[in-house]
């Protein structure tokens, strides 16, 4: 007799911890210190709450309190940072977005980092179709004009330039670099915003198509998100690009 699998109950998250999490997440890059009122500004909590979860972070050396009643981070968060980054592997991240991207479009995915004038492929997961892209992890290909080169091109420029903010991710590009080919590209970004690669979508242009592209085009920024989220990392602020000054009526 086959037995059914039993369903898995659905769980929810406890209330104190992730009160607990947001009071951590609160600080951000150049704070040494925040007092307690900014710590309730930026979580939305009452200030005896805090106070209250406080002398839990403060017991397991993740907070302390300054003689000033300010609060700053402690060195447990240093030592499981160190664990993390010890044990962390980008393709355990990066491989599972890969295979469900092929798994929903079809197409051949890959993640693409920049090496001075040629673009990396990292990573691949093929498509299914006996027509297809070539590439393998490891190969190196031109700059080009493809949409793959011009997020790596973009996202690489320091400073941001202002045009990406004008910008719909993912771009597409069909037929550039080869009259055969189109692609997809979103950004991936890291800790502090810096940018990690490029999510990419590759295929035959009679099938990924300019319409096809723009059916699929939520599932790669939806991919490209999740792994921004994954790696720890969030969008950049993208300057936006100045006003056009009217021109001066002729007096």
């Amino acid at each position: 007799m086959t037995r059914k699998p039993r369903a898995v109950p659905a769980l929810e998250g406890v209330a104190s911890a992730e009160r607990t999490l947001a009071l951590l997440s609160a600080f951000r890059k150049g704070d040494a210190t925040l007092t307690l009122a900014e710590l309730s500004a930026r979580t939305g909590l009452v200030k005896s709450t805090i106070m209250r979860l406080a002398v839990s972070l403060e017991a397991f050396g993740y907070l302390s309190r300054t003689g000033d009643g300010e609060y700053r981070l402690e060195a447990e968060l240093l030592r499981l940072g160190m664990i993390y980054q010890q044990s962390f592997r980008l393709e355990a991240h990066v491989m599972p977005v890969l295979e469900k991207l092929v798994e929903k479009t079809g197409e051949s995915a890959s993640f693409y980092i920049r090496r001075d004038e040629q673009r990396l492929c990292l990573f691949r997961a093929d498509s299914p179709h006996r027509l297809r892209l070539h590439v393998r992890q490891g190969d190196l290909l031109p700059m080009d004009s493809s949409a793959i080169a011009q997020v790596l091109r973009l996202f690489t420029t320091v400073p941001l330039p202002a045009e990406a903010a004008m910008l719909d991710f993912p771009l597409y590009t069909g037929g550039v670099s080869d009259p055969h080919v189109a692609g997809m590209a979103s950004p991936v970004f890291g800790p502090d915003a810096q940018f990690a690669g490029a999510l990419t979508l590759a295929g035959p242009l009679a099938r990924l198509t300019e319409e096809t592209g723009r059916n699929i085009a939520p599932l790669l920024r939806d991919a490209a998100t999740a792994l921004t989220r994954s790696l720890g990392g969030r969008m950049p602020e993208i300057p936006t690009p100045p006003p056009t000054a009217a021109p001066r009526k002729p007096r």
